[in-house]
């Protein structure tokens, strides 16, 4: 016989397998913005509900990263006092078992500096709304 706590906690994990859960880290509110414009809260059928979670400052991105249940980091590699690159590299030395990391970089060519920062994908500003998609999407077929 199953408990209805059994039950709860049964619902409750299938309820996270059905959301992925992203965070978008700019001190820039205009790039958190277009990131979530691009994305919104559906990529397909395929692909869970986005849950959308946002930080403006290093601090606030490490503590959510920190705290788990990520499925996915988007860092502005060109956010003014900590960039994105700095803290993939700090997110990926640091934290065991890490969610992937797509960076937002100024121009293609930083693509090689951005390998430094350990991301696993890039992509140019300005947001190419299609592309950012498509990417995101990517990803998280790849990490299900």
């Amino acid at each position: 016989m199953v408990s209805s706590e059994d039950q709860d906690r049964s619902s409750e994990v299938e309820a996270r397998a059905s959301v992925a859960r992203i965070l978008v880290y700019s001190d820039h509110v205009q790039t958190r913005s277009a990131v979530r414009g691009a994305i919104g809260h559906s990529l397909g059928p395929d692909l869970p509900t986005v849950e959308w979670h946002e930080a403006a400052t290093l601090s606030a991105a490490l503590d959510a990263v920190r705290a788990g249940g990520l499925d996915l980091l988007v860092l502005d590699g060109e956010a003014g006092k900590a960039g994105g690159m700095g803290l993939a590299r700090q997110v990926k030395d640091e934290i065991y078992d890490a969610p992937p990391v797509l960076l937002l970089i100024a121009r293609p060519a930083d693509a090689w500096l951005a390998s430094w920062s350990e991301a696993e994908k890039v992509v140019a500003q300005p947001i190419d709304p299609f592309e950012l998609a498509e990417t995101v999407a990517g990803m998280l077929r790849v990490s299900a």
